[in-house]
């Protein structure tokens, strides 16, 4: 059995950078100076010796009005209050539950912070507390929202709102937190038959449109709550999983818009998994980049 195998020289590889200006930013070493002290302040990612502002991390600075930071190229997630997560449980304790949320230690969710079946409301009792793998069990994904941060940094969720939760019938995509740009609103339905959870912790979820089961579903289908994925919904999910691939190999920010434009974008290739190609990637990375700026133009 033969399979298609593409090996490059280093001279012949892409540069899979698709800034939309020349200028390169200025890349930081830990313990470089950055500046003199002077007027300016120093925020995260620097500190202070020698009456210099010197670098803590390896990454870009950034100013704004006389505040510098450093913002590392890879780091963990360092949650916020209010955030958006998307998370996957890995221990069940005693009233709460582990949750790995990409961040430098395990996140937690109480069982008093979701959801009671039914959405009773109640103080949670014993027998809440023995039922507690039927809610969620290990390996779970969930979908939740940070409600505050423990002295030791680790963060504390909750699942109260219905649009948090379980989350079932679909792919999650891991990128660096730090290609996540904030919005007000981290959840989207897009008009090609898929959803997306984006998660300020960098893992976002691609599922498709929710809908409701039809009689013959709810029999065919007694064992579970959720209809059959049809054969369109798979591709449109693994092509929109390809371009998140694709924006993120070139250090492009992820939010709904730009997702929107790789996606459209990427149907100059026919067959999904060409996306995977570096090419392809770099040229779905540049067109989405071009409509972008011509976005910020209008």
């Amino acid at each position: 059995m033969s399979g298609h195998v593409s090996i490059k020289l280093a001279s012949e590889r892409v540069n899979p950078s698709v800034a939309s200006n020349n200028e390169i930013p200025r890349f930081f070493t830990p313990g470089e100076v950055i500046c003199g002290l002077g007027d300016f302040m120093r925020g995260h990612g620097t500190y202070l010796e020698d009456n210099n502002i010197k670098s803590s991390v390896a990454g870009v600075m950034q100013k704004v009005n006389k505040l510098i930071c450093v913002h590392p190229l890879k780091s963990r997630y360092v949650g916020e209050i209010g955030d958006v997560v998307v998370g996957r449980v890995i221990e069940v304790q005693q009233k709460r539950w582990k949750v790995e949320t990409n961040s430098r230690l395990d996140s937690i969710l109480q069982l008093s912070s979701v959801n009671l079946p039914g959405g009773e409301l109640r103080r949670r009792s014993a027998e809440d507390e023995q039922m507690m793998r039927q809610l969620l069990k290990e390996g779970d994904l969930i979908s939740a929202e940070v409600q505050s941060i423990y002295s030791d940094g680790s963060l504390s969720l909750h699942t109260r709102s219905l649009k948090y939760g379980k989350l079932q019938q679909g792919v999650m995509v891991k990128v660096f937190p730090s290609l996540i740009r904030r919005r007000k609103n981290h959840f989207h339905v897009f008009s090609f038959g898929i959803s997306m959870i984006i998660g300020n912790n960098g893992f976002i979820w691609i599922s498709p449109i929710p809908r409701e089961l039809t009689n013959e579903e709810r029999n065919v289908n007694s064992d579970t709550s959720s209809p059959e994925v049809s054969k369109h919904e798979r591709k449109a999910i693994a092509r929109m999983k390809n371009c998140i691939a694709a924006l993120a190999s070139s250090k492009m920010m992820l939010d709904d818009n730009s997702l929107r434009y790789a996606y459209e974008e990427s149907f100059k290739y026919l067959n999904v998994k060409d996306l995977l190609d570096t090419e392809a990637m770099l040229d779905v990375a540049f067109l989405t980049q071009h409509r972008i700026n011509d976005y910020d133009e209008d």
